[in-house]
Order: C-alpha cells, then sequence, then structure tokens
C-alpha cells in the first residue's frame, strides 16, 4: 500500500463481517458474501489521489474489481463504513504472480491478525498446513 498510495494512512486491523476471502479462478483475491463468515483485514484512509491510484491498480476502470461500501469493525473504535473491492468473476486478469498469496500472508503477519486466519490465507494460497488444538497440555515442571 505504501508504494501505490503514499499519503496512506493505517487505521489498524479492521473485520468485514459477512463476507469471506476466496481466490477467483485467476489466482487474485477477492470477498463474497457469507452470512456464517468473516474477513479480516486492515483499513487505510486514502486521500481522493491515492483512491484514484488504487484504483488503476486494482483495474477498477477495466471492469475487473467494483468497489463497493460496507460498515467493518474496527479494532477497540467504533464501526466505520468503508470502500470494498469485489472482483468480478469471469474478468481476464491475467494469471496472479506466484508470490501473490504469500505476500497476503506476510501483510496479515506483519499486522498481527488472528493465527487461526492467518492459516486460513496459507490453505488457501495451498500452503499445507497442520491443525493447531485449541487445548494444549501444560506440563508442571516443578516435580521433574
Amino acid at each position: 500500500m505504501a508504494s501505490r498510495c503514499p499519503a496512506a494512512r493505517l487505521f489498524g486491523r479492521a473485520r468485514l463481517p459477512r463476507f469471506r476471502v476466496a481466490l477467483m479462478p485467476c489466482g487474485f483475491a477477492t470477498v463474497f458474501r457469507d452470512p456464517t463468515a468473516t474477513a479480516q483485514g486492515v483499513l487505510w484512509d486514502l486521500s481522493f489521489g491515492d483512491l484514484a491510484a488504487l484504483d488503476r491498480y486494482e483495474g477498477v476502470g477495466q471492469g475487473a474489481y467494483v468497489k463497493i461500501n460496507q460498515p467493518v469493525l474496527r479494532e477497540n473504535a467504533s464501526p466505520v463504513r468503508a470502500l470494498v473491492y469485489i472482483g468480478r468473476p469471469g474478468v481476464n486478469l491475467g494469471r496472479a504472480p506466484d508470490d501473490y498469496m504469500s505476500k497476503i500472508v506476510a501483510a496479515a503477519r506483519e499486522h498481527v491478525l488472528p493465527v487461526d486466519y492467518i492459516d486460513f490465507l496459507r490453505r488457501l494460497g495451498g500452503e499445507t498446513v497442520e491443525k493447531t488444538s485449541r487445548f494444549r497440555a501444560i506440563k508442571n515442571l516443578t516435580n521433574l
């Protein structure tokens, strides 16, 4: 985001209820409505100039993505409405770069998204991720 939108300001982590992250056939990410899911991410404040640059990058003018206005839940703050880019099925965007999902996972780690959500993104990108137990044994080492 910093390279495409230099005036962008990070607001922090946010959740988009009733949406799920998915990959389009070309390998690029999108979200779609799912009443049982919540998409996790990061919220940015953009200037109009940065918004135009992001639109160009995302191919909004070519019909690759459309923008919708949705309420998002910010961490430790009140909800706000935000622009969300949604991929249009059937639009030929070319193939996503080989490191596309690894960059998304790296950004999720950098912004400390929940571990189970990062694992979901890793699996979405084709990685084999072992399921971790929600409960772990704690040993009392004082009697050993």
